[in-house]
């Protein structure tokens, strides 16, 4: 058995109205597969119309549990998943869970919406300005995008020196300054350290700060990363991107262990 379970938006087709209901549908059980979208906009459902107008970009459809149709779509910067009734009237905006509390639509977002723009996102991460944690051989590459005041960013740090001091991992840090006023000025500060990776080390390590202010290049390479993160509509930190067989994936905040096993590409040496 699968649960619809959140606040949902329902749509009229002849009346592109958008009314917000609480809703829990008890569903049958499926698999979800993909299928292509409509060639073009106007061939979509018309609530699927009515989600477009109110600023919803549709990137694939996928079949869903209990006779829905499931859009990949993302609004705001944010990936979501809508549904189709069977009658074709209505559209359900939110969160699909099996009876084990799995979310049936997470593989096929990640697939449809997130996996492009994060490979697109990858390229421009590798020509930013980073500052590697660990051994520059080392196969598993990992992008973060890091802030000074950022206590989760602190955490992820912690979390990965098994991998780190192992030689199989190096992560990129992007330092930003989006939470306080007083992050930029302290990434670029860090930036402008003799070895700015042992800064960053010692900072995550104690909170202690290097007893230097921030160069021009430096305040420029955490102005451009901060504007590199925004573009992406990425909202807080520490914002983590990995690649493997099935392409790149993001994990915002401090990851999970499973999380953190996928991202290290396996288990703590």
């Amino acid at each position: 058995m699968t649960l619809l379970m959140m606040e949902t938006i329902r749509m009229n087709a002849r009346l592109p109205r958008v009314k917000t209901l609480p809703l829990a549908l008890a569903l049958g059980a499926g698999i979800t597969l993909a299928v292509s979208l409509p060639a073009s906009a106007d061939e979509l459902p018309k609530p699927m119309q009515a989600l477009k107008q109110q600023g919803f970009t549709f990137h694939g459809q996928f079949d869903a549990p209990g006779g829905l149709e499931g859009y990949a779509a993302s609004v705001s910067g944010q990936t979501v998943a809508a549904y189709l009734t069977p009658d074709g009237e209505h559209a359900v905006v939110g969160t699909l869970i099996d009876a084990q509390g799995q979310n049936v639509s997470a593989e096929e977002l990640e697939r449809l919406v997130n996996g492009p723009k994060n490979a697109k996102l990858w390229d421009k991460l590798a020509d930013h300005h980073w500052v590697r944690d660990g051994d520059g051989d080392a196969e598993r590459v990992v992008y973060t995008f890091s802030d000074p005041n950022c206590p989760y960013c602190r955490k992820f740090w912690q979390d990965a020196q098994p991998w780190i001091e192992s030689g199989q991992v190096q992560i990129r840090h992007l330092m930003v300054g989006v939470l306080k006023p007083s992050s930029a000025p302290k990434a670029a500060a860090l930036l402008s350290a003799d070895d700015p990776s042992k800064a960053i080390a010692e900072h995550y390590r104690t909170g202690t700060m290097p007893d230097i202010k921030g160069s021009d290049e430096s305040e420029h390479h955490v102005s451009a990363n901060t504007r590199l993160m925004d573009d992406a509509q990425l909202p807080a930190t520490p914002v983590t991107f990995y690649r493997d067989d099935e392409g790149v994936h993001r994990v915002m905040g401090a990851p999970s262990p499973d999380k953190l096993r996928a991202i290290m590409g396996g288990e703590a040496p």
